[in-house]
């Protein structure tokens, strides 16, 4: 048996959870040697009870490893962990980071950076909307949107990032073999489809319930570099996760809302609370440029990697301010290419915004 092979089944038995396996696995050293020790060893063990030990003891009894291989093979299903070069680094600093990730789809080194984007199920136009134009525009500046996959906000999120031909990653409460809500089977495959991936910490089969979904919730958060909350009522699962994300360290964002509307109250008490107003993409793009690199600058025989668009923008500026119009006129595009362009500029530190819709390149 494979050391993959000894967490799955590890991460397939009942009421166990990562904290007591990292334990278990500091105890005895790998995966495959929790599985094969005494049941004294084991109840050494801080956590791990006469009925824990006994459960692990008869692993076998409990579980059918074998045909959850055979469902991974079958469903074309990849199983990351901890030792992945491609598990989530800052999902590891969480307390209790998932064992494993079963992932349909492919995930990426740029998935490293990531926004969360959550809010309410019964979402109104005017958060459908929001969510979409914000995750448009995190996508198109090379930003991972994450979100649950469910109704409302969470599909609005994936949605927008699909729109601009970015990266989505769904992050479900459920097993990969009994996604949900089924009527997302459709987004979720196309985010599978060479635009991201769909994610489960939980063995295939898994059917969601109310303890899944909040467990969901801490990988959100988790894996993002930061959370926006689009719209939430003041009790909310999508308050739960904002908490989350403050407790584990991560930049928390909301997106005002109307104060007669009970959908925009979460929200409107998160940035009475501290968290960062946000009118668009750019305001967290700003923030999120902290966490990234400041790129050499390109010598003057060379250009950066530019696409077209990107490059007659980069064309029309110098070390003097000039403002949206004048940069929209100089390049011949249209209006929204050129914004587009801008932010993608703007995100890899190429140009600077300036207020007033005026840019420049750095000096």
């Amino acid at each position: 048996m494979t050391d993959q092979e000894a967490l799955i089944a590890l991460n397939m038995l009942p009421k166990i959870g990562p904290v007591r396996v990292r334990r278990l696995l500091d105890a005895c050293g790998s995966p495959a040697a929790v599985l094969r020790a005494p049941a004294d060893t084991l109840r050494r063990v801080e956590g791990i009870g006469p009925d824990t030990a006994a459960r692990l003891r008869r692993w076998q009894d409990e579980i059918d490893l074998s045909a959850e291989l055979a469902r991974i093979r079958d469903l074309g299903v990849s199983v990351i962990t901890h030792s992945d070069p491609l598990y989530p680094p800052t999902l590891l600093q969480i307390h209790d980071p998932p064992l494993l990730l079963y992932v349909q789809g492919e995930l990426l080194a740029k998935d490293r950076l990531a926004v969360g984007v959550v809010g309410s199920r019964r979402a109104t136009t005017y958060g459908l909307t929001a969510a979409r134009k914000l995750s448009f525009q995190l996508a198109h500046a090379g930003v991972t949107v994450l979100s649950g996959l469910a109704r409302g906000i969470d599909t609005a999120a994936h949605e927008g990032a699909l729109a601009a031909k970015g990266r989505t990653v769904a992050v479900i409460g459920s097993g990969l073999a009994r996604l949900y809500p089924p009527e997302n089977a459709a987004i979720a495959a196309r985010i599978a489809d060479g635009h991201g991936a769909v994610v489960s910490e939980f063995p295939l089969l898994t059917e969601p319930d109310k303890q899944t979904f909040p467990q969901r919730n801490r990988i959100v958060s988790g894996w993002s570099s930061g959370l926006l909350v689009v719209e939430a009522p003041a009790w909310s699962g999508a308050l739960i996760t904002a908490n989350n994300a403050a407790d584990q360290g991560r930049s928390v964002y909301a997106i005002p809302g109307p104060i007669d509307r009970a959908s925009s109250l979460g929200c409107n008490k998160l940035i009475q609370n501290g968290a960062r107003l946000v009118l668009d993409a750019a305001d967290i793009l700003d923030d999120l440029n902290l966490l990234l690199p400041t790129p050499s600058a390109p010598s003057p025989a060379a250009r950066p990697d530019l696409s077209p668009s990107e490059q007659s923008v980069w064309d029309t500026l110098d070390q003097t301010e000039r403002q949206l119009d004048d940069i929209i006129a100089a390049s011949g595009l249209p209006a929204s290419e050129v914004a587009t362009a801008l932010m993608r500029l703007e995100i890899r530190r190429l140009i600077k915004a300036l207020p007033g819709r005026h840019y420049l390149r750095p000096s």
